[in-house]
């Protein structure tokens, strides 16, 4: 008769080959050629998955093989017990290294750009973005656990080098301080206070990457969330509101003075600038209403203009329930939003041509909330 160790170590043996093989994904052939444009061969797209489940996955669509294939991560790194991790972030591509920041992981997972497979991991305690200049990465961090309390302590951003990520120096910004933006030597970062209900930070801070220290703070609005430099190294600015009586908005930041120079009046929930174009989708949750606003627009960066209050042109937006990422191929300007739908399933993945007309027949199906975008290029 087989002793209890021994069963019990086939049966581990078992159920490890059963996940390993259930989480490998068949590639999807898309119906609809996307021809391969120059300089970019596909783009790499980060489930979030939900807080504490560590369902986080990584999808790449491969422009020239015309195949989506859903968690590569886990295909490439069968030997990472953890797998990618709990509750992806942020998805970035510096050189030659793909980066996620997994913030219920407590860390930023380095993948080869190419393969996606495993190189290191580095720990930030609730990790938020990452950014990158002159060889180093800049990582903004809520610092403590998960607590919401008046008393949340402010955030920080770390300095790492991109050769060991060994941390080099970290400078003290806002409350849990979320996505940033250099222009020249400057690091911008959006401070959202999330912690602090209903005490939102409404600050974004100005680091000065020499000295490594805050030079002052620019006022915004309540709850701000994401922050994306155009071509001119104007400042475009998101803010969530408080969701009762401070709706979502846009702002300008003009860097030559840093101060705000124009305010939208849209809601803004993701931004994408390819171009002179800032591409912004919304989905606003109102608690008076008890229901979801979605909404699309265009603004003209040169002008400052809202020039299209939907770029979606043949009517299939009323299909998508939550879009949550919005990213524009750099080359073919094709046009790619996910919906994370009731964000307990696997959401969708739309692309529309820079018409607004949807690309495919049916909408790819993503890993659990599809958050973020970034191209692989050549």
């Amino acid at each position: 008769m087989k002793n209890k160790s021994y069963i019990r170590t086939t049966i581990i043996t078992l159920i490890t080959i059963y996940i390993f093989y259930s989480c490998r994904e068949d590639p999807v052939i898309i119906d609809t050629v996307i021809t391969p444009t120059a300089g970019v061969t596909g783009f790499y797209l980060l489930n979030e998955g939900l807080m504490g489940l560590n369902n986080a996955s990584l999808d790449f669509y491969d422009y020239k093989k015309n195949e989506y294939q859903r968690n590569i991560y886990g295909s490439m790194n069968p030997t990472v017990v953890r797998g990618l991790g709990d509750t992806g972030n942020d998805l970035q591509i510096y050189g030659t290294r793909l980066y996620a920041v997994m913030n219920g992981s407590n860390l930023v997972e380095v993948m080869d750009a190419v393969t996606a497979e495993h190189i290191t991991s580095f720990e930030v305690v609730n990790s938020r973005y990452i950014a990158f200049h002159g060889g180093k990465a800049y990582v903004s961090a809520y610092v403590a656990p998960v607590e919401f309390s008046p008393d949340a302590q402010r955030g920080a951003i770390y300095e790492y080098d991109t050769l060991h990520y060994k941390r080099l120096r970290e400078v003290v910004v806002g409350y849990q301080p979320e996505e940033m933006a250099i222009v020249g030597n400057k690091l911008y970062v959006a401070n959202s206070g999330g912690y602090r209900f209903p005490d939102y930070d409404n600050t974004v801070s100005v680091v000065d990457l020499e000295t490594f220290t805050v030079l002052y703070t620019i006022g915004v609005g309540n709850n701000l969330h994401h922050i994306e430099a155009d071509a001119d190294g104007d400042l475009y600015v998101s803010t969530r509101g408080d969701y009762y009586n401070e709706t979502s908005n846009l702002y300008v930041i003009d860097t030559k003075v840093d101060q705000v120079k124009k305010t939208f009046n849209i809601p803004a929930s993701s931004l994408c600038i390819s171009g002179d174009s800032l591409y912004v989708c919304s989905v606003e949750w109102s608690h008076d209403k008890a229901s979801n606003t979605v909404s699309y627009a265009i603004i003209n960066t040169k002008t400052e203009d809202v020039v299209n209050r939907n770029f979606i042109t043949d009517g299939t937006d009323k299909n998508i329930k939550i879009p949550y990422e919005l990213a524009v191929d750099p080359v073919s300007k094709d046009i790619y939003i996910t919906d994370a739908g009731s964000y307990v399933k696997p959401g969708k993945l739309y692309c529309f041509d820079r018409e607004g007309k949807m690309k495919w027949d049916e909408p790819r199906t993503t890993g659990d909330v599809p958050a973020h975008i970034v191209f692989l290029k050549k």
